[in-house]
């Protein structure tokens, strides 16, 4: 009896472990998934301004017999006035440029849906395109511009070409009503869109051709050509469409030349539910690729050129807040050649630098500004209608939307890993080495009533606290010894009229007093614009200030010191500064060891860091620059940066007498300024984080894996104020891992584990309906959809089937 008791027990007991590790595994799978919603749910603070516009939709007559009625086409008029439709477009003549909407979207605004994944707004693009117009080009900064690399096709010629000083035309925007079609759903909405668009196209141009002959017949003068191609701007599932158009069939040779999209997914479709949507996206990037080779005959014998070789692509990402396209899917690689096109993300674009959710990206101001200009600077002056040349249109588009910082790793790796030369090896002669950089303008001088001081510095860190017209004299030889080859400079004064960099073979006040075969190197051009952040508040009325951020980056190695014995730092004198000046003026330079700023953080550290805090320290006189190299990529695990300032060299000061800590932080930040990030992706590019007290450092990346290579993984460069002592602490952010886990990896259970994936699909839904649907309104539809990722449509009409009642 007792051995039939015990073996009852011991089959009670192994029948009840199995179900104790389900319910574990679904409490853990709960608690992972709550931890997601509430880090998708909580509002997203991206720092965008609002645009604010006065819109007017002008219909355009469509022919009878067009494949698809319930479509329009509209123009689109900035002004709060009523005006004569018939005669508005009569005098249409600017460069024609059509707004695709995407996924649920509408031809003027944005439009709630069942499954909102793309949503558009094309009147803040077109209003700001025409203040811009009516405003003129943008102010020259001398800060280095990106030029297009070798690879891309980038030669003197094409780099060298100079943007507009002022706009000869301007844009008119075109935008279809799509009827708020769900494209991202079915290939066969996509195909009959892209028909539309074509259609579109060739009725824009058309419409020009009608408005110049009715202004031909009542006797108007008539200036500038008809336009012979039209401008396509896509948002999501509409670049896609912008890009089918391109290789539809029917559409007329050479009618579409620049395409720009937004959050357009082009590798694939961001969820797959039929068959016909992924078939669609494979035909047409199959069509792209062939459309860049050189056509031949079946025995090699050339033919023509390319099909696509008159067309160029940018594709914007919004970045790591845009849940629902991701940057991956965002890249043109494999589909589009360097010397045609390139993805950049919003974090590190040129006056942008911020991530922006799928919907915002459409009127961020500070995106949609510098788009809008970026257009306008691609029309050519003498015929008023977009540049012909393919490389030009290419290389506006890098210089107006790259920022002059390195996309890549291979700035990073210029700044750490340069040939190290010797000093002691160095002749002083002439240099005749290519430089990328040029002097400054002879029109932007300072005044010649406030001579400039020689100031020696014996340190090898400079600190300029005031623009005291002084020049400041730092010898190479000395100052680079001990392997501090590499020389950092970070300031907030502009460059050329705030701030000049020279390379001195030898001393003397002006370059004319240099022997013959001697000569002095400007490199003000090399600085980069970095984000300033928020500008620094006054604490007290008639107080100081908080230090100013750094808004530019100079960074000088050996082989580009090479040659030369001094380096001389200029500052402006205050009077000569027109405009308003900074508040406060900071400059610090310095010679340092790259080596002694590695930092490297292994998988173990990051895994532990959430339960086992290691603070770091960063005493003073630390380096400039620091290289933090992360072993398991910041998509995948975000972390949480704390940066505190323990002490700036006021320890002991009368000041601190009846203080304490604040205090401390207080004075700290008056000396110091504020520390800034930079993150490398290979997939997203280049992320900056400015202000960086306490941050999450995160990263738009592909999935981690164990077997990544190191180019891989991120690598975050950290400029922090060698006067200040630091203590910074870092810890794995359990939200933002979790959301970016689930968004990442889920469609690709789902592909491979469809019954388990069902099974967790339908209680996420039981457990969390009360709050995707808030008042009656679905509040993050999205979470939902990219969890039955890759299910079967039977599937999915199954679990809705199941629940529909309860909606």
């Amino acid at each position: 009896m007792e051995s039939e008791r015990r073996n009852s027990n011991d089959s009670r007991m192994q029948g009840f472990r199995p179900s104790l590790r389900a319910v574990v595994l679904i409490i853990a799978l709960l608690w992972v998934v709550v931890v997601t919603l509430y880090g998708l749910l909580k509002p997203i603070s991206n720092g965008c301004v609002m645009t604010y516009m006065y819109p007017t939709y002008i219909p355009i007559s469509i022919a009878e017999g067009v494949l698809s009625a319930k479509y329009g086409l509209y123009l689109y008029h900035e002004g709060w006035r009523n005006i004569d439709f018939k005669e508005h477009l009569k005098n249409l003549k600017g460069v024609p440029v059509l707004f695709i909407p995407g996924n649920g979207g509408s031809y003027k605004q944005a439009r709630s849906s069942f499954l909102p994944l793309l949503l558009v707004l094309v009147r803040s693009l077109a209003a700001e395109s025409e203040r811009a117009y009516q405003g003129g080009a943008l102010e020259h900064t001398f800060y280095r511009e990106a030029y297009l690399t070798s690879e891309e096709g980038g030669n003197a010629d094409v780099n060298d070409f100079q943007l507009p000083n002022q706009y000869a035309n301007r844009l008119d925007w075109f935008s279809v009503d799509l009827e708020g079609e769900h494209s991202a759903m079915d290939g066969r909405i996509l195909e009959e869109h892209t028909e539309y668009v074509v259609y579109a196209i060739h009725r824009i141009l058309d419409q020009y051709k009608e408005s110049h002959d009715a202004r031909e017949r009542e006797g108007a003068a008539i200036t500038g050509s008809l336009p012979k191609s039209v401008i396509l701007i896509g948002h999501s599932m509409g670049g896609f469409v912008a890009r089918a158009a391109t290789v539809h069939p029917h559409l007329r040779k050479s009618t579409v030349e620049t395409i720009l999209t937004l959050s357009s997914p082009h590798q694939s479709p961001p969820v797959a539910l039929q068959p016909s949507l992924g078939h669609y996206y494979e035909s047409i990037n199959q069509e792209w690729r062939q459309g860049y080779d050189v056509q031949t005959t079946q025995t090699g014998e050339y033919v023509s050129s390319p099909k696509l070789s008159h067309v160029v692509i940018v594709s914007i990402s919004g970045g790591y807040n845009d849940y629902q396209v991701r940057s991956k899917l965002e890249s043109l690689d494999g589909i589009v050649p360097p010397t045609h096109g390139f993805m950049i993300s919003s974090t590190s674009m040129k006056n942008v630098w911020l991530s922006m959710e799928h919907q915002a990206i459409c009127w961020c101001n500070q995106l949609v500004v510098q788009v809008s200009h970026t257009l306008l600077s691609l029309i050519d002056s003498r015929r008023g209608q977009p540049l012909s040349d393919t490389q030009k249109r290419l290389a506006i588009l890098s210089k107006m939307l790259r920022s002059g910082i390195q996309q890549s790793f291979k700035w990073r790796s210029q700044l750490f890993w340069s040939t190290r030369v010797p000093f002691k090896d160095v002749k002083y002669t002439a240099v005749s080495q290519d430089h990328t950089f040029s002097d400054c303008p002879s029109g932007v001088h300072w005044s010649d009533d406030v001579p400039e001081r020689d100031l020696y510095i014996q340190k090898k860190t400079v600190n300029i606290l005031a623009m005291d017209g002084s020049r400041r004299w730092l010898d190479i030889l000395e100052l680079g010894s001990n392997g501090k080859s590499h020389f950092i400079f970070v300031t907030n004064l502009a460059p050329c009229s705030g701030v000049r960099v020279h390379l001195w073979p030898q001393k003397g006040n002006l370059p004319s007093d240099l022997p013959p075969g001697k000569s002095v190197l400007e490199v003000t051009s090399k600085m980069v614009q970095i984000p300033a952040g928020q500008a620094p508040r006054q604490i007290e009325p008639g107080s100081q200030t908080e230090q100013a951020s750094p808004s530019a980056l100079l960074h000088l190695g050996p082989e580009e010191m090479h040659g030369f014995r001094y380096l001389t730092i200029s500052v402006a004198p205050h009077t000569t500064i027109s405009g308003s000046p900074p508040t406060t003026s900071m400059a610090i330079g310095q010679f340092f060891n790259p080596d002694e700023g590695e930092i490297e953080f292994s998988p173990i550290s990051m895994l532990s860091s959430r339960h086992f805090h290691e603070d770091i320290f960063f005493k003073e006189d630390h380096p400039l620059a620091f290289n933090l190299s992360f072993a398991i990529n910041l998509g995948l695990l975000p972390v949480t940066f704390s940066l505190k300032t323990t002490s700036c060299g006021i320890k002991g000061s009368w000041l601190l007498d009846e203080g304490g800590d604040m205090d401390n932080t207080k004075l700290c930040k008056q000396r110091c300024f504020p520390p800034v990030a930079f993150a490398w992706d290979p997939t997203s590019g280049l992320h900056i984080f400015p202000n960086l007290y306490s941050e999450t450092l995160v990263v738009d990346s592909s999935p981690a894996l164990w077997t990544s290579t190191g180019a891989e993984k991120t690598v975050v460069l950290l400029l922090l104020d060698p006067h200040c002592s630091y203590k910074a602490s870092l810890a794995v952010s359990v939200t933002k891992a979790a959301s970016r886990y689930l968004l990442l990896y889920c469609p690709k259970v789902a592909t491979t584990e469809r019954k388990f994936f069902l099974f967790v699909s339908s209680v996420l839904y039981e457990s969390f309906i009360q709050i995707l649907f808030i008042e009656g309104k679905l509040m993050a539809p999205t979470i939902y959809i990219y969890l039955v990722g890759s299910i079967s449509v039977k599937s999915f009409r199954f679990i809705i089937s199941l629940h529909l009642p309860k909606l």
